[in-house]
């Protein structure tokens, strides 16, 4: 499995990698905009792409929603955020996405069962 990951974080996102890596799954790209998300997707058609909710002034709701719109599949998008999932229920129903995770539970176990690939 091949991952982008999608965070304003250095520490996130370096975090998060050594994670998934350990794991088994390959972090083939760390970006911290939605531009660079877009052309990182489109470059490197990762597995799946794990969007933090909260990317300074751009919103991972509306990073997921042009990821799919440009091919990217629900069932490979997982949002995550420090703030617990009951603060976005709504707004992640709405989401073409498989999932979310709280960054304090982010695991290689987690973001395998919430793309199926367990």
């Amino acid at each position: 499995m091949r991952c982008l990951i999608v965070d304003d974080s250095t520490q996130f996102r370096t975090t998060a990698s050594t994670i998934l890596q350990r794991g088994g799954i390959a972090v083939v790209g760390m970006v911290s905009n939605s531009a660079d998300a877009l052309r990182s997707y489109q470059e490197l058609r990762p597995d799946v792409t794990v969007v933090d909710v909260d990317l300074g002034a751009e919103s991972g709701f509306d990073v997921v929603q042009a990821l799919h719109e440009v091919g990217a599949p629900a069932s490979g998008l997982i949002l995550v955020s420090t703030h617990a999932e009951a603060d976005f229920t709504d707004l992640i129903a709405d989401s073409p996405v498989s999932g979310f995770l709280p960054k304090i539970a982010f695991s290689t176990e987690a973001v395998r069962e919430l793309v199926g690939k367990v």
